[in-house]
């Protein structure tokens, strides 16, 4: 609106005459003299215009008008049948947009239904003869038919579009070809989400439809792209693909990921005090997975073509692995049998070191004193000499760390990894002895469970130093920690690790990931705690969550979380997965689970089973899970079997009885 001003207008050159003033009428004067905002003054002869107000005319803005009845015409009268947590999940969205939401349910929603401003009907009828657009099924795959079968679809207009939202795809397709009629059009989708796994919002999620039925008409194709529409505002990736495609994809991804997280629910599992990452995604995929209902479990299995092809695939898998371990474990044991009875047919030369006599001490952890010429206590340096005995993959991943710390870092391995060293700043050594005589502060053992005894009992302890610490960094503890106290005087300081991560988990920095450590034993001088914790700091300065634990504490909670999560990844690795074009969180993280995991050696993994006294009984309650999974679906699908077959023989019981032989005449 503009706002009051005045302006001076020019002299009129000859005054207008009174007379033909008069003569004028009302709508033939000057706009500015006939409107009553203007005043009309008369200074020295002189007429002057003023003008007090100009009321400006708004103009007609058609482009809003034009955009508001464009979103009026987008929006949609929708009927939920089936208004459990899913259709009132759907719900909230949809109102929000601003469609118009009717529901019908066996349950009372009402109460519900009023909070999100959904006109609830109790009669299937009364929602029917409001002649909804779209009728949206949200029932249980289970109870689909029986939904379809009760529902009057008389009342309804014969061009309505039925849509279902169900985790399968076929079998909702043939439903609604063989129970509707030709008129109505039929798009079949899934969501590929829920309450659980989308409670901040849609965007990225993929959601799948099939236009199986829509007809050629302008209005009816608009409004199945208008439902489409609802799910794409709200950022879900649209994929358009058949029933069957959809069908066979989610038999290799969603019924994969519900079987893994309910095998994982029976386990029970845990947070830990040193849970990896891959652990803590198993603990979500549970949380998902277990919030929905055995139910939609069940009928993804029963009516999925692919499914029971994928469960035997996924049983395979875990025997396969199985085997693998034992098979192992049966080599490792007929080795030892050999190797005690050739012990008793041949000498052996006396080790350089023999142990103390007080070895009860020493298996206690108990510590000697330390002897106060030893040149180490005069050493004052912040920086350490570190050797790495092990220069494989985990041993060239934290000696790049190490030597960025400012750390002098020594080496040695069976292979030659000389170049390696020598681009990382590290002096290489072929010869053990050699490196030994450098005397290193601190030994860091990166060899791999199987082979740290053998290093161990072959080393050139005698050209070391007397108060050295010895360090490893293996994934179990209490197995280290025994042979650390069998094989090395009681002058040697002790220091079990576990970095809880790897090359491939840790290749974006240590912060937050758990570092797990038990001074088994440190001499009680200052300098060679003072040594201990400065190699623990190399990794407190990058981040990581330092844990202080036992051993036996770390392989009790390792055996719940880490043997776990490989067992998980191993087995769901021997199933080839891929990714899919309907992939969901659940499965991305399947698939991320099996990324980080077979990156590791099969060594590492036969270790935490052989030398984790609990490994054994976590890989029983696995089998037991799967086993117990398994009986579940196949009791249900053996009862829902009876059931058909025995309301078969209610129907025969019905007929009228029949003899089966001709009755004999009583005249013969």
């Amino acid at each position: 609106m503009m706002g009051v001003s005045t302006c001076e207008a020019a002299a009129l050159q000859k005054p207008a005459r009174p007379s033909s003033m008069r003569r004028l009428k009302r709508n033939q004067l000057p706009y500015s003299l006939s409107n009553p905002m203007v005043t009309c003054n008369s200074k020295g002869g002189k007429p002057v215009l003023r003008i007090r107000a100009l009321d400006a005319a708004q103009p007609f803005d058609y482009e809003s008008r034009m955009a508001q009845q464009f979103q009026d015409g987008q929006k949609l009268k929708i009927a939920i049948v089936g208004f459990g947590n899913f259709g009132q999940f759907l719900a909230q969205t949809l109102v929000r947009q601003g469609h118009r939401v009717l529901a019908h349910s066996r349950s009372d929603y009402r109460e519900v239904a009023r909070k999100l401003g959904v006109a609830f009907f109790s009669n299937p009828d009364d929602l029917c003869e409001e002649h909804p657009e779209v009728i949206l099924l949200c029932s249980s795959i289970i109870s689909t038919q029986q939904v379809l079968l009760t529902l009057p679809l008389q009342r309804l207009k014969r061009s309505t579009l039925f849509v279902d939202v169900l985790s399968v795809k076929e079998f909702p397709k043939s439903l609604f070809l063989h129970l509707l009629p030709s008129d109505f059009d039929i798009l079949c989708t899934h969501p590929m989400f829920g309450p659980q796994s989308a409670p901040r919002g849609w965007r990225g999620f993929p959601f799948v439809f099939d236009k199986v039925r829509i007809a050629p008409d302008p209005h009816r194709l608009s409004r199945c792209d208008k439902f489409l529409d609802i799910f794409a505002r709200e950022g879900c990736r649209m994929v358009q693909m058949s029933c069957a495609d959809h069908d066979k994809f989610a038999a290799g991804s969603q019924f994969i990921t519900h079987t893994v997280g309910r095998v994982l629910e029976m386990l029970s599992l845990d947070s830990t005090p040193i849970n990896t990452k891959g652990y803590e995604s198993l603990l979500n995929l549970v949380d998902n997975t277990c919030g929905d209902s055995f139910d939609l479990y069940y009928g993804l299995f029963m009516f999925n073509n692919n499914s029971l092809e994928t469960l035997e695939r996924l049983d395979f898998a875990f025997e396969d692995l199985r085997k693998q371990l034992m098979g192992q474990l049966h080599a490792v044991v007929r080795e030892q049998l050999f190797d005690n009875a050739a012990l008793h047919h041949h000498s052996y030369p006396t080790p350089l070191l023999s142990l103390p006599s007080s070895s009860g001490d020493v298996g206690n952890g108990k510590l000697s004193k330390c002897d106060p010429n030893n040149s180490s206590n005069t050493e004052d340096n912040s920086k350490l000499k570190i050797a790495v005995v092990g220069f494989g993959n985990f041993g060239q991943f934290l000696a790049k760390t190490i030597v960025h710390h400012g750390h002098q870092v020594l080496a040695y391995s069976r292979s030659d990894y000389s170049d390696v060293a020598q681009e990382l700043g590290v002096s290489y050594f072929h010869n053990i002895d050699d490196l030994c005589e450098q005397h290193p502060e601190v030994i860091l053992l990166c060899t791999s469970i199987l082979s740290t005894e053998k290093v161990l009992k072959s080393f050139p302890m005698q050209r070391l130093k007397r108060s050295t610490l010895f360090v490893d960094v293996l994934s179990v503890k209490e197995f280290p920690r025994n042979l650390f106290l069998q094989h090395l005087l009681p002058d040697f300081d002790i220091l079990c690790t576990h970095p809880m991560f790897g090359p491939e988990s840790g290749k974006n920095g240590w912060n937050g990931l758990p570092f797990v450590y038990d001074k088994v034993r440190v001499g009680i001088d200052e300098t060679r705690m003072s040594r201990c914790d400065r190699f623990l700091d190399i990794f407190a300065s990058e981040g990581c969550r330092m844990v202080e634990m036992s051993c036996a504490e770390h392989d009790w909670h390792a055996a719940g979380s880490q043997f776990v999560t490989h067992t998980t990844g191993r087995f769901l690795e021997k199933l080839k997965l891929e990714a899919t074009p309907i992939d969901t969180k659940g499965y991305e993280t399947l698939l991320s689970l099996v990324e980080n995991t077979a990156g590791d050696s099969f060594e590492l993994y036969y270790g935490l089973f052989l030398y984790n006294i609990n490994a054994m009984e976590q890989l029983e309650r696995f089998d037991l899970a799967f086993e117990s999974l398994k009986k579940q679906l196949f009791d249900r699908l053996h009862d829902f079997y009876r059931q058909r077959v025995f309301k078969h023989e209610e129907r025969l019981h019905d007929l009228p009885e029949r003899s089966m032989l001709p009755l004999i005449s009583e005249n013969k």
